[in-house]
């Protein structure tokens, strides 16, 4: 039996990854299992090597077209999109380079979506009762995702077949997107959000020309280009990493800091919280002086402003403000005439970083408006005065402040606020496109069909490789490269490195990671390469010491 969602008695194991009414069925070719067979040299094939649910003869999938609809048995069908790639087909194959030869060679296999419930058996025929429009081949449309080459008109006719699933939709879109912004010209969109090359690779020598206390707890460095050379204007709501020097003797000290200023091209300015037993912040805060100098990255990071007439809705608490500062500061530069949110937790008064600078730039905005929390306030703090409501954002206080469910969101702020925040806009009806977040330390994992385990970053068991240095920004460790891991996907998973991948082939671009400074080699060389400044770390090793965004 048939359902809607899968097949009785042969479901998915991973519904994140291949469920849904858009994968509900998938079919693979016997005359792709010959193909394979002659092509691996391999006789020891079971039905169901591929992962499918129907094994059939013929619907090749240069034939077969995004829309088609076939009867089989009682139940009716419709082709909806493409083999979605994943390391599985890897291990039931017993060959790691499955899912980036199943794109290469043209032989992905495709989903059913089921319009009419129904009881299927082997040995019923397959017949074809309607025609997809646009006759766009499931081939065809695999290649324009994962392969290099395609074109404008190609990606145009895709989106005018109603039956190809929303997700593929999604991706074609935001090549087209690409496609009309002579800026971006690399990497693919359709796979991974890739930001600009950043303006230069490795550390750049900046010197500190200011140190302010924002609050009790946050101090703002100012930082100066040594060489006097005009910096490029970075986006607001990106980060620097800064290398620091903490022990001669030891290695040093990778952090990264949100720039919490105008974009401007002679200074950068981060904003930091002096943490007890925080390594890089109490370097920072404590030994740093005016006058010393820094290596500072290239700004980087895709939590930036979007084009968009939305109300914008800038929502942090504690040092998360730091990056939805800089935002404030940018569209109190351009007049921005759209409606405008700043909305920000503290503790009190004492702890209400750049309270008085954003006041200021809220009243240059024709249409913003502010609301500042304390979850703590002291008997000198008044309402009215220093802050607006006691207690905690939430759902609640945006509701009943006007807040349009239509904006677009920015948060940042701890790991709690901002899970309990996405999951509250979520159940309020936010679009998921318009909630955008900044997480400070280490990015959030996904690893497909796999329990996911939250450790602590630390070395990898055994004596150290002898190889190139490989850090680990957001993790702040740093690894001799050992040959034995295969990958820098394979040394991160070693270390406890919270990573994303989901093909581990160069398919997916799911681990593209930001390479900050150094130099990778690719093997196997992926099916498309990342926009530069980025790596695909489940298919590359290390040439010279790199340090990435992990």
């Amino acid at each position: 039996m048939v359902r809607k969602l899968n097949i009785v008695g042969d479901g998915q194991g991973d519904l994140a990854g291949h469920g849904g009414e858009q994968r509900a069925v998938f079919v693979y070719q016997m005359d792709s299992y010959h193909y394979w067979e002659r092509f691996l040299g391999r006789k020891d094939f079971i039905y169901g090597q591929f992962g499918e649910n129907f094994t059939v003869e013929g619907l090749p999938d240069d034939e077969v077209c995004i829309g088609d609809q076939y009867r089989i048995g009682d139940a009716i069908f419709e082709v909806s999109q493409p083999r979605v790639t994943c390391y599985r087909v890897g291990i039931r194959m017993n060959e790691p380079r499955m899912a980036a030869l199943l794109v290469a060679h043209h032989r992905p296999g495709f989903y059913f979506r089921v319009l009419q419930e129904g009881n299927v058996g082997a040995g019923d025929d397959i017949v074809k009762i309607a025609d997809g429009s646009e006759r766009i081949t499931v081939a065809e449309v695999d290649g324009l995702l994962y392969l290099p080459g395609h074109s404008r008109e190609e990606l145009q006719r895709a989106l005018r077949v109603p039956a190809l699933s929303k997700g593929w939709q999604g991706s074609f879109h935001a090549m087209l997107q690409q496609d009309s912004n002579s800026k971006t010209t690399v990497g693919n969109p359709g796979l991974a959000y890739e930001e600009q090359a950043p303006a230069w690779t490795g550390f750049r020598q900046m010197q500190v020309t200011r140190i302010h206390k924002e609050s009790d707890n946050v101090t703002s460095f100012v930082l100066a280009p040594v060489d006097g050379q005009p910096l490029p204007v970075f986006q607001a709501g990106q980060f620097v990493v800064l290398r620091l020097l903490v022990d001669p003797n030891k290695i040093p000290v990778l952090r990264s800091y949100s720039l919490s200023d105008l974009p401007a091209t002679d200074h950068l300015r981060i904003s930091v919280k002096g943490e007890l037993n925080g390594i890089g912040s109490s370097f920072l805060c404590n030994r740093v002086r005016e006058g010393d100098v820094l290596d500072v990255s290239a700004p980087r990071g895709n939590f930036t402003l979007l084009r968009s007439q939305n109300p914008v809705v800038l929502l942090s608490a504690g040092v998360g403000a730091t990056p939805v500062m800089a935002m404030l500061h940018a569209l109190a530069a351009e007049r921005s005439q759209r409606e405008i949110w700043w909305i920000h937790g503290a503790r009190n008064r004492v702890d209400h970083a750049f309270a008085e600078e954003s006041r200021s730039l809220l009243k240059q905005l024709a249409r913003a408006r502010g609301c500042i929390v304390y979850s703590r306030p002291a008997a000198t703090d008044h309402v009215g005065a220093d802050y607006d409501a006691p207690g905690h954002i939430d759902i609640a206080l945006l509701e009943r402040i006007g807040v349009s469910q239509g904006s677009d969101f920015y948060l940042c702020g701890p790991s709690s606020f901002l899970k309990n925040m996405r999951d509250g806009l979520g159940n309020w009806g936010v679009l998921a496109q318009n909630v955008h977040t900044e997480i400070f330390g280490s990015v959030e994992g996904f690893t497909p069909g796999m329990e996911r385990v939250d450790h602590t970053p630390h070395l990898p068991q055994g004596p150290p490789g002898s190889g190139p240095a490989v850090s680990f920004a957001r993790s702040g460790i740093t690894v001799a490269w050992d040959p034995k891991f295969g990958s820098l996907l394979e040394l991160a998973e070693a270390c406890d490195v919270p990573v994303r991948w989901s093909c581990r082939t160069g398919v997916c671009h799911t681990c593209m990671t930001g390479l900050i400074g150094g130099s990778i080699t690719y093997n196997p060389e992926p099916l498309e390469r990342p926009a530069p400044g980025n790596v695909l770390v489940c298919c590359s090793q290390p040439n010279l010491g790199v340090t990435l965004d992990l």
